[in-house]
């Protein structure tokens, strides 16, 4: 299998949306919402409400030419932040991988390619938002990122991008 990591472009607006989805319903134990309703919630739909606007970030993995993960980052100010929202200056990422492209290496090549462009980019790092008992929160902290926070039961996660 060879993944190829690119980045993102305005017209992978429908993949990312997709893939907020997957975000949002990491937990497959969970019943399957239906993507309209997920997508529906406004703190949600901030995600990717007009993407390609400035300040925004991403890359996509494809698997012989498919799009099959994506990961990206976009600003958010206090009067509309998203659920990881640290501060006005550090973008918010969302990563997601399609089911069956789980667990080969994809979303940490990803999460590895979309750090590499945020300090291309000048930020001085990095948050998220993840569920203390989902997997990928392992991922995360060997990429460094640590936990500064709590919103609703979930944790807010920070990456310093500055050097050391």
């Amino acid at each position: 299998m060879s993944v190829q990591i690119r980045p993102a472009t305005v017209d992978d607006g429908p993949f990312l949306r997709a893939m907020l989805y997957e975000a949002a319903q990491w937990n497959t134990d969970w019943p399957l919402e239906p993507m309209d309703k997920v997508i529906a919630n406004p703190i949600t739909a901030r995600y990717i409400e007009g993407w390609g606007r400035p300040g925004d970030a991403g890359v996509v993995a494809e698997v012989d030419g498919e799009p099959v993960g994506a990961a990206w980052y976009r600003l958010f100010d206090e009067s509309a932040p998203g659920y990881g929202f640290v501060d006005a200056s550090t973008p918010e990422l969302s990563i997601a991988v399609a089911r069956l492209h789980r667990r080969k290496g994809i979303g940490t090549a990803l999460l590895r390619a979309l750090i590499d462009r945020a300090r291309a980019d000048g930020h001085p790092a990095l948050s998220l938002s993840v569920a203390p008992h989902n997997q990928s929160r392992m991922l995360y902290q060997r990429e460094g990122f640590t936990k500064v926070g709590e919103n609703r039961g979930a944790w807010t996660m920070r990456l310093d991008l500055r050097p050391h």
